[in-house]
């Protein structure tokens, strides 16, 4: 039998990323599982958006699902589609859609993010702080 990985995500502290250029491009998150940190085959990222907030235009080198526990928000796709969202929600996110989410509440926004590789980057429009990056991903990206 497998060994099980358990991680309490309330206990992982958070990473603060911003934009570079752009004020409201700003969250926080921590991976909770990639690959030789639990997986093999998957990666999975807990974050938080404030109010006004939002994550910044990217695309993900691999399928993305996210599940929204709390808070409202708004999910725009490069088509100009907007989906609104909120706790209970799941949408998938194909591979190499352009998309962002923008809290729209009064409340944090907080999600959990399931990514279909043991290892991924995410292209940012916006160069992120930290480290002045347009390219983010689990910490075993480099291979």
């Amino acid at each position: 039998m497998s060994a099980v990985f358990v991680v309490q995500t309330n206990d992982l502290p958070r990473a603060k990323v911003g934009g570079v250029d752009d004020p409201a491009v700003r969250w926080a998150g921590a991976f909770a599982a990639y690959g030789g940190h639990g997986t093999t085959q998957s990666s999975t990222i807990v974050y938080e958006i404030e109010p006004g907030g939002r994550l910044g235009w990217h695309t993900d080198a691999t399928e993305e699902t996210q599940y929204i526990l709390s808070g409202s928000g708004e999910l725009r796709l490069e088509d100009g589609t907007k989906h609104a969202v909120g706790p209970g929600s799941v949408f998938v996110l194909p591979t190499p859609v352009r998309h962002d989410l923008v809290n729209t509440g009064g409340e944090t926004l907080r999600a959990v993010a399931f990514f279909a590789a043991a290892m991924f980057t995410q292209t940012f429009d916006n160069a992120m702080l930290p480290p002045d990056v347009h390219v983010l991903g689990t910490p075993n990206r480099e291979g």
